[in-house]
């Protein structure tokens, strides 16, 4: 009996030791791969309406490798194709796209998957939600969640939900943010906005790797803490901010599986235009990338 034992717990080390191994080499082999990083639309919405074309070609000559869409299409909304060829001719992926629910409803799923197809991406986000954190309302939002997931699996596409700070108010002993993840699928997507982490009092660090591989593509954009009183010297730029960028692009390198890090301003502080403070960040972000 002892030698059984022995040998059981032989095998179970063993086991182990093979599976950290294994763990140890996908972590390497991702962190080998640098994420590419496109900027999210919605900072610069404003400027699509009034000049759609320029303002992406702008986006380009700032050397942004993608785009990721909130609903803006310009002259494009109804030729995905088009605005997919325009995007190539500028050098510009589709690294996501955030969604609603009802662009998947019965009435529009066809034709909402047929767009997105044509449009070169294949992973869609849904951005906001306020069930997110009530506490009688958020397992009704899992549920539609899960089933959208499953529905949009079938069809090539990977599907995610996307924080904002209310996301980390505390929930079951946990967060809000980790109901959610918990009770998705492991390769659910969680588009971690790092901005908003920050604001929320929370280190991004620990919810990258807390669920690994699942941190496809994350939000770079540069918040200061609630009640931030103690930052007068810090601005909503990525690199001018309080966020540890190295640890958090680590992190994501190692731990994430992040393919994308998506530029995203919100604030323009100091006068500058939305245009101006994406260039500032992406050139924040540059500067941290160059020094991992």
């Amino acid at each position: 009996m002892k030698i059984i034992k022995l040998i059981a717990t032989m095998l179970m080390l063993s086991a182990s030791f093979f599976s950290q191994a294994h763990d140890d080499k996908i972590y390497q082999e991702v962190s080998q791969v640098m994420p590419k990083i496109s900027v999210q639309l919605w900072s610069v919405k404003n400027e699509l309406k009034n000049d759609f074309k320029g303002t992406l070609q702008q986006i380009s000559d700032m050397g942004f490798d993608g785009v990721e869409f909130a609903g803006d299409f310009g002259p494009y909304k109804d030729d995905a194709q088009g605005l997919k060829a325009y995007l190539d001719g500028l050098g510009l992926k589709v690294s996501a796209a955030h969604i609603p629910f009802t662009a998947f409803d019965s009435d529009n799923f066809e034709q909402s998957v047929a767009f997105y197809r044509a449009l070169g991406t294949d992973t869609l986000i849904v951005a906001w939600d306020e069930r997110a954190w009530n506490t009688e309302k958020v397992n009704s939002l899992i549920a539609d969640l899960n089933t959208l997931f499953f529905k949009l699996k079938a069809e090539g596409f990977k599907f995610g939900f996307h924080n904002h700070a209310k996301e980390f108010n505390q929930h079951k002993g946990a967060t809000f943010w980790d109901h959610i993840a918990r009770s998705t699928p492991e390769d659910f997507v969680l588009q971690l906005d790092i901005g908003w982490v920050t604001f929320a009092g929370k280190n991004p660090v620990t919810y990258i790797e807390r669920y690994p591989g699942r941190t496809l593509t994350t939000h770079i954009k540069a918040k200061l803490p609630n009640k931030s009183d103690d930052f007068k010297g810090n601005r909503p730029i990525v690199g001018d901010d309080v966020t540890d960028w190295s640890a958090v692009l680590n992190a994501e390198i190692a731990v994430g599986g992040t393919l994308w890090l998506v530029v995203e301003q919100e604030e323009y502080p100091d006068g500058l235009s939305p245009l101006a403070a994406i260039k500032l960040s992406k050139q924040g972000l540059d500067k941290v990338i160059a020094d991992l």
